[in-house]
């Protein structure tokens, strides 16, 4: 049995030793889309991050099973695997605690002015002639916190709001959560009256291009919104025309695409806004507890198969 890992670069510093029980195993750091056949077409099992499976490269290789090194899905065409009866498993559940804390890292970050204040101490604070500097910021306590997304990520950020004092809203981009632990807004109340606001949602019909320069322009002046999701949720164009205009900040971990373009108008901004280049799921934990689900699966998967 040969099993192949098409984007290990992604996956960082992991345990691949332990898969060598099931069979050789091959190891592609990054794999452009024009190899994937050829790395793919003898393996039995592939497992892929990002590397886009689809119906070409299944009708020409032997894959068996599919393993996504994620919980998004996707990057394989599922409907075909399924009709061409290849397995196909994900892992759910390892990044929460992760994506959370980063989640509190960016509004912690854009709310006590992190990055303003360290370039301050270092450059100015020596030559001054007083021992602080006043530059205001505000404190979660008593604040509005809304959350786009109330799933599981969405609650463990509401839990530590509200451990922070704040109330806690949400709007649901299904319309079927009915959460009874938190009140339930619509899209534009949430907007127009909340202090922070997060988003914790998949992108799918519902959820694209849902934060446009409408929405954006009617949050409240100095208010904070962060996208820990996906990227296509906030139209980026037009939150660069809103940062033009009105004084947010704004902490993204996702973009519309990544790695992020060099001309993309946000990087301008960086007065009000704080990026990191969509690491809130890879602590160290996080990729452990993945590699554990990836392990678990294949296992599973080989003793069904009988291999």
């Amino acid at each position: 049995m040969t099993i192949v890992f098409l984007d290990a670069l992604t996956l960082g510093d992991v345990d691949f030793d332990r898969f060598r029980k099931f069979g050789e195993v091959k190891i592609y750091q990054t794999t452009p889309a024009d190899k994937t056949l050829e790395r793919v077409k003898d393996a039995d099992i592939v497992v892929t991050n990002k590397v886009v499976i689809d119906k070409e490269i299944m009708d020409n290789s032997n894959i068996k099973f599919i393993q996504i090194a994620a919980t998004g899905m996707n990057n394989v065409d599922l409907e075909y695997a399924k009709k061409k009866g290849i397995p196909v498993k994900n892992v759910a559940g390892y990044s929460t605690k992760a994506v959370v804390q980063q989640t509190f890292a960016l509004v912690l970050g854009l709310l006590n002015k992190v990055c303003y204040f360290d370039e301050y101490t270092r450059n100015e604070y020596p030559n001054s002639e007083i021992f602080t500097h006043i530059k205001n910021w505000f404190e979660i306590a008593g604040k509005r916190w809304g959350i786009i997304g109330l799933g599981t990520i969405g609650k463990e950020v509401a839990k530590i709001a509200e451990a922070f004092g704040a109330e806690v809203v949400y709007y649901s981009t299904s319309g079927k959560n009915n959460n009874s632990e938190y009140k339930r807004v619509e899209l534009e109340e949430l907007m127009k009256t909340s202090d922070i606001i997060s988003i914790h949602a998949p992108l799918n019909e519902n959820t694209k291009n849902l934060i446009k320069e409408k929405e954006l322009m009617m949050m409240k002046d100095n208010a904070v919104i962060v996208n820990l999701g996906r990227g296509g949720i906030i139209n980026e164009k037009d939150l660069a025309k809103t940062l033009e205009k009105k004084d947010i900040l704004v902490g993204l971990d996702v973009f519309e695409k990544e790695p992020v373009e060099k001309d993309n108008p946000i990087l301008k901004f960086k007065d009000k806004t704080l990026l990191s280049p969509h690491i809130a799921w890879t602590s160290i934990e996080a990729r452990n507890k993945l590699m554990d689900g990836i392990y678990k699966n294949i296992e599973e998967y080989v003793k069904q198969s009988g291999n």
